[in-house]
């Protein structure tokens, strides 16, 4: 929902009413992930649930919703085409009513996105509860209920913890709230903070990087010790540019599993006391620029600073995919294609010569995107 949600905002702050459709659940090969979204007023559409396999039985449904509605679309590769889900697979959709009387917290919420403040939208699916009932869960208080007190107290829990990994989905819960039953189902979308992702190096290779970790969904910092290259007319697609030593800025910022570091300094100085630092840390990914020799360099560098070769293992260098990349543009393609592949499973192969399903359960690692709820 993330995508749609500066214009929905304009209808609901005017007091319009809208439908709101959800993705909550996928099976096999749907395109489109839990926390996709496509908002229906009169004839104006934003967002998309399908890639357009379903938009159009999605908008006719939306455009007349009065109560929430889970409506599943697709059953088998061979039925698929009779409901539109040309590549096949099975998604699950929320269709709900929106306004400012139906859906009072959304102002709240959005406040919350945009100031980059976790929150969770908890709402009832399917099961002997209220379809569409919500409850709103901060990292600090919560709002709405589900309509049981025990019910409330479980998906507080799990939201929270499902929102400190950055993760959407479906959760299962008895009629009375019981946890290990599934008679009732709740959709936990999870609106945690963008992934972070620091670039060290301010060269032209970092712009492009910049610039694609900016379209992945990344809040993108790029950071250099001299400023007269540090700057942001240099790098306008990057959230912030600090001056400072690599390596200090990096022990002063706060990293988790969806952190990716981008080391591009090529410059023993900077980047052996940063990369130091960075694989001791809890980030998702961690790669460096240089050619063989120069990666073969900094390892022994490395090592006799202290590092481990269990820690040394987690480097990626050289950085990116095997593209043959050589301008800074195709260089940045590599390294959101390393990115994008570790956040998936995918196999780095052409999709031609490899069999079995396209699209792949999320990794354990980088997991955010979308993101972190992306969609």
């Amino acid at each position: 929902m993330r995508d749609v949600l500066p214009e929905i905002m304009k209808w609901w702050r005017s007091g319009l009413k809208f439908g709101l459709a959800t993705v909550v659940g996928t099976w096999s090969s749907a395109p489109r992930q839990p926390g996709a979204a496509m908002a229906v007023r009169g004839d104006e559409v934003v967002g998309s649930v399908s890639g357009g396999c379903v938009e159009g039985a999605v908008f006719e449904l939306a455009a007349e919703v009065d109560t929430p509605v889970l409506q599943r679309y697709g059953v088998s590769d061979d039925d698929a085409f009779a409901v539109g889900l040309t590549c096949g697979g099975i998604i699950d959709i929320l269709v709900e009513p929106v306004s400012l009387e139906t859906f009072p917290e959304l102002g709240e919420i959005a406040a919350s996105v945009e100031a980059h403040q976790p929150v969770a939208v908890a709402t009832i699916v399917s099961g002997p509860g209220q379809v569409g009932a919500r409850r709103i869960i901060w990292t600090d208080r919560s709002a709405g209920t589900l309509g049981l007190d025990r019910l409330d107290e479980a998906v507080d829990d799990d939201a929270r913890g499902m929102l400190a990994q950055g993760l959407t989905g479906l959760r299962h819960y008895g009629g009375q709230g019981e946890r290990r039953l599934d008679d009732l189902a709740v959709f936990v979308h999870s609106f945690a903070p963008p992934p972070r992702m620091l670039v060290f190096g301010a060269i032209d290779f970092a712009a492009g990087v910049a610039r694609v970790g900016k379209f992945l969904g990344y809040h993108v910092t790029v950071c250099d010790a001299r400023p007269v290259f540090a700057t942001a007319k240099r790098f306008p697609d990057a959230d912030e540019v600090v001056v400072k030593w690599p390596h200090d800025y990096l022990a002063s910022v706060q990293v988790d599993e969806r952190t990716v570091i981008c080391v591009l300094t090529h410059d023993p100085k900077f980047d052996v006391p940063l990369l130091e630092v960075a694989l001791r840390t809890g980030a998702g990914y961690v790669g460096a620029m240089g050619s063989r020799r120069t990666h073969e360099d900094r390892l022994e560098r490395l090592r006799e600073s202290g590092l481990t070769e269990a820690e040394l293992a987690r480097l990626r260098s050289p950085i990116g995919l095997d593209l043959g990349a050589r301008t800074p543009e195709e260089t940045a393609v590599s390294i959101a294609a390393e990115l994008i592949q570790l956040r998936w499973g995918g196999s780095g192969r052409p999709l031609s010569v490899t069999e079995g399903r396209i699209h792949h359960e999320k990794q354990p690692e980088l997991r955010p995107g979308a993101g972190p709820e992306t969609p």
